[in-house]
């Protein structure tokens, strides 16, 4: 392979890229999932119910999918919601996070 293809495929490409490190662009409103990890127990997926339903009125519980890790020491909760915006998201993993409860909300 001569020298000038590697400089060739070294190359930035054309398309217009994220920089490194940049959030990911959404555009809202948009259907956002969400999974949220905390230690299993009975009233844990009725208690995200309760805190997302404060940040999207229209959120609908039956899409709630709820795992137990293979101890069951943990569960998580996986769930769609309307996102309107980023201050909206920022709130409701803010008070999830304020439960005490949850481990880790992605």
């Amino acid at each position: 392979m001569s020298d000038r293809k590697l400089r060739d495929l070294r190359r930035a490409s054309k398309t217009k890229a994220e920089p490194p490190g940049a959030p990911p662009t959404i555009a809202f409103p948009c259907d956002y999932p969400i999974k949220v990890v905390g230690d299993a127990a009975e009233d844990f997926a009725a208690m995200v119910c309760q805190v997302v339903s404060r940040h999207d009125s229209e959120f609908d519980a039956t899409t709630l999918e709820v795992v137990e890790s293979r101890n069951a020491r943990f569960q998580s909760v996986r769930l769609t919601m309307r996102a309107t915006g980023e201050a909206q998201l920022k709130a409701l993993f803010a008070e999830l996070k304020a439960t005490g409860r949850v481990h880790m909300v992605v």
